[in-house]
C-alpha cells in the first residue's frame, strides 16, 4: 500500500537522499522540503535534477522542529547525517548522527509521520560477531571508528525505547551509484576506479595484510543505488513493517572483481595494479562484508538485487561518462 504525498528528506542535496528525490518525483510527488545545502557545484547539481517544495539549511530546519515550526508530512527519509567514516570529531558525530536523529525521530513520532533513517554497515565493526541485523545481536556489535559509533548509539536508543515497531533504519553496504560526485574521498570506488583509469589507463588496488585473504581480494557487499532506493521505499509503501534492517544484496563480491567490472564497462583491458594501504587506516580495516537479507526477504521485500557487473555498466555507461571526462 502506498502511503501519503508530502515528504522530507534530509541530505536530499546528497547521494541517497538525491536518488529518494528522483524516485519520490518518478512517483508523481514534489510536496517535498529537502534539508541540505548546496555546499558545492556537484550537490547544486544534484539539486537541479530533482523537483521539490523548498530547500532548508539543516540548522534551520533543526531550530524550526524543535521549535514547532515545520509542517507534519506523511513520511520522513532522514539521510542526512555525516557519512564521512574518516571524521575524528567525536562531539561533532554525537550531536549530529545521534542527537540530532533522536530529537528528528521524536517530532516525527509526535506528528505522525513515518520515520525512516539511514543506520549503517559500519555498526558491525570488523565483522568477528557477523553481520545479522536481529535486535537480540546488537550489543555485540563494536563499531571500528566514530561515525559506526554515533550510527549504533542511535541504533542501540532506539532499540532500548522500543521504537522498532514503528520507525525503519537502514544498514546501508557499499551504496554505488549516481549523484555521489560531491563525496569526495567517501565516494564508491566505482567512481574513483572511473576517473583514475580516464588519468593513467590503469586501478590501484590496496595490499591485503592478512594472509587469508590476498592482494584485492578484500570483500564487500557492494549495493546499486536503485536497488538501495528500493528497498528504502518498501518500508514507506509498508508502514506495517518496521525494525532495523540491512540493505545490501546478501553476496560479498571482491574489489578485483569490481575493477574488472569497471575496465569492461569502459571497454578496456583491466590493469590493475597493488598498493600499499595507508598505516593509519590498516587497524580499522573491513575485510569481508556481507549482509546478512533473511530479516529483509521475511518483512517482505522480494525483488532481486541488479548484479555488480550489470549495475557498474549502468552507472558507468549511462551517468559517469556524461559526468567525468
Amino acid at each position: 500500500m502506498t502511503q501519503g504525498g508530502r515528504f522530507i528528506v534530509t541530505g536530499g542535496a546528497g547521494f541517497i537522499g538525491c536518488n529518494i528525490v528522483a524516485a519520490l518525483n518518478a512517483r508523481g510527488h514534489d510536496d517535498i522540503l529537502i534539508v541540505d545545502a548546496a555546499s558545492s557545484p556537484e550537490k547544486q547539481a544534484n539539486l537541479n535534477s530533482v523537483r521539490y517544495r523548498e530547500c532548508m539549511d539543516k540548522h534551520a530546519f533543526r531550530d524550526a522542529f524543535l521549535a514547532g515550526g515545520i509542517e507534519s508530512v506523511d513520511t520522513v527519509f532522514h539521510m542526512g547525517a555525516c557519512s564521512s567514516t574518516t571524521e575524528r570529531d567525536t562531539a561533532f558525530l554525537e550531536d549530529n548522527n545521534t542527537h540530532y536523529t533522536r530529537q528528528l525521530c521524536e517530532w516525527s513520532l509526535e506528528q505522525g509521520a513515518r520515520f525512516i533513517y539511514a543506520s549503517s554497515a559500519a555498526t558491525y565493526g570488523d565483522g568477528s560477531d557477523g553481520y545479522s541485523d536481529e535486535d537480540a545481536c546488537m550489543v555485540a556489535y563494536r563499531p571500528l571508528n566514530p561515525y559506526g559509533e554515533s550510527k549504533h548509539a542511535f541504533d542501540r536508543w532506539a532499540l532500548d525505547a522500543g521504537l522498532f515497531d514503528r520507525v525503519a533504519g537502514l544498514k546501508y553496504f557499499n551504496v554505488y551509484g549516481p549523484h555521489e560526485d560531491h563525496k569526495g574521498e567517501m565516494r564508491s570506488m566505482v567512481n574513483k576506479a572511473y576517473g583514475q583509469i580516464l588519468e593513467r589507463g590503469h586501478l590501484g588496488l590496496f595490499k591485503s595484510y592478512k594472509p587469508t585473504f590476498a592482494d584485492g581480494e578484500q570483500e564487500r557487499d557492494f549495493v546499486y543505488v536503485a536497488d538501495a532506493i528500493d528497498v528504502t521505499l518498501f518500508f514507506h509503501d509498508h508502514p506495517d513493517v518496521s525494525g532495523l534492517f540491512n540493505c545490501g544484496t546478501g553476496q560479498a563480491r571482491t574489489w578485483v572483481d569490481l575493477a574488472t567490472a569497471v575496465f569492461a564497462a569502459m571497454d578496456r583491458e583491466a590493469d590493475i595494479r597493488m598498493i600499499e594501504m595507508p598505516e593509519s587506516i590498516r587497524d580499522q580495516y573491513q575485510y569481508h562484508t556481507q549482509a546478512d537479507v533473511t530479516k529483509l526477504r521475511g518483512a517482505g521485500f522480494n525483488a532481486p538485487f541488479t548484479s555488480l557487473e550489470d549495475g557498474v555498466t549502468r552507472y558507468v555507461q549511462d551517468y559517469l561518462v556524461r559526468h567525468i571526462s
